[in-house]
């Protein structure tokens, strides 16, 4: 059986959100070397170093133009080269606009359906249009949590068994090679202080940084940081401002991107972890916190009450109040601090990529077997 896949949005030197998931995905699929699959992954542009090398039975193809690639290069090259897949599985919300093959497609979440005010007009267009087209032809639907099956089944009326939920894990870390960095190291390199809590995530609107923000301005705690990990995406000009708003300016630190090998570092030594999202499609920063023994408080609503299980705890994001009182808590109760990280090295072991990856893989030979 030959499996196409798109593998775009793994081919990127800086990987989040989708972007891990598809690029964690070809590794898995290429680590388990499957002797009767031969894997065709088609990308715009050459494979990026880290990818999985090319073998017998993984091999990349490359193909143009860059420009309407989903729509014209990529449906060109699945209908008329010779060894066309019997299955193409496209990791993110945009199929090819035409295939041979059943295709099968991947949706994280709906959050432009129903916060279309916190996206880009033209990102608007896209995601809305191409999205509901992709769910409309594609045999199977791939998501990462029964919230976001049950969102996208009642938004496109698509039959349940057609919808698979194959939750996320997290990274893999090879613990020889992980050096920890000293709170000294993360003062000198990052300008961090010794106390803070930790956000981590993309500068969004509906990742609800603000009202963190504010939510941190009210504690009472003096010397207390709050450090946001997170590259720019789009309307973050008032996340930015916020801290000169709430007059905490001083005690505020962004930063963009943060490297694997140095992201562990800061959650093993932040007091705790906070995702104030008003809508996420799982909530992966919440396992990697846990990962690492740091105790997460987060929203009480979407799809995070499945990621962090009975070791997270839960606050209303709409209300700064319960935010800020949830946080206090946890950073003033040292018991709970402790009985909040025992609960997450126990919330993660439920998660693997290998999981996802075999679920995933097993959907797509029954489709192609039925090609």
């Amino acid at each position: 059986m030959v499996i196409g896949i798109d593998g775009n949005e793994a081919n990127v030197e800086r990987r989040v959100g989708i972007g891990e998931y598809s690029f964690e995905l070809l590794r898995q699929f290429e680590e388990f070397q499957i002797s009767n699959i031969q894997f065709q992954i088609y990308l715009k542009i050459q494979p990026l170093p880290d990818m999985p090398k090319e073998r017998d039975g993984w091999e990349y193809r490359v193909i143009g133009p860059k420009k309407m690639w989903t729509q014209v290069g990529l449906p060109f090259d699945l209908y008329f080269h010779k060894g066309r897949p019997d299955v193409f599985f496209t990791p993110s919300h945009y199929a090819p606009r035409f295939s041979p093959a059943p295709t099968a497609i991947s949706i994280m979440d709906l959050s432009f359906i129903h916060f279309p005010e916190l996206f880009a007009k033209k990102d608007l267009y896209q995601l809305t249009n191409w999205t509901k087209y992709s769910a409309k032809n594609a045999k199977k639907i791939f998501t990462i949590s029964e919230f976001s099956k049950s969102d996208i089944i009642k938004t496109y009326g698509i039959a349940a068994k057609d919808v698979i939920v194959a939750y996320p894990g997290t990274k893999k870390v090879e613990s020889e090679k992980l050096k920890v960095q000293s709170m000294e190291d993360l003062n000198k390199k990052f300008g961090i202080e010794k106390n803070y809590i930790l956000f981590v995530g993309t500068l969004q609107p509906r990742k609800n940084i603000e009202k963190l923000i504010e939510a941190f301005s009210v504690i009472k705690k003096k010397e207390l940081q709050l450090v946001v990990v997170g590259k720019k995406g789009w309307m973050y000009e008032e996340i930015l401002n916020a801290p000169d708003r709430f007059k905490v300016k001083d005690k505020v630190k962004f930063l963009d991107f943060v490297s694997d090998d140095d992201l562990p570092s800061f959650y093993k030594d932040a007091i705790c972890f906070v995702l104030p999202s008003l809508y996420e499609g799982f909530g992966l920063p919440i396992l990697e916190a846990m990962k690492y023994g740091c105790p997460v408080i987060t929203s009480n609503i979407s799809s995070l009450p499945e990621a962090g299980g009975d070791a997270a705890l839960y606050f209303d994001p709409q209300d700064v109040a319960d935010i800020a009182k949830k946080i206090d808590r946890v950073i003033s109760d040292e018991k709970l601090r402790s009985e909040m990280i025992k609960k997450g090295y126990q919330q993660v072991k439920k998660f693997s990529w290998e999981k996802t990856a075999k679920e995933t893989l097993r959907v797509l030979e029954e489709l192609g077997g039925k090609s």
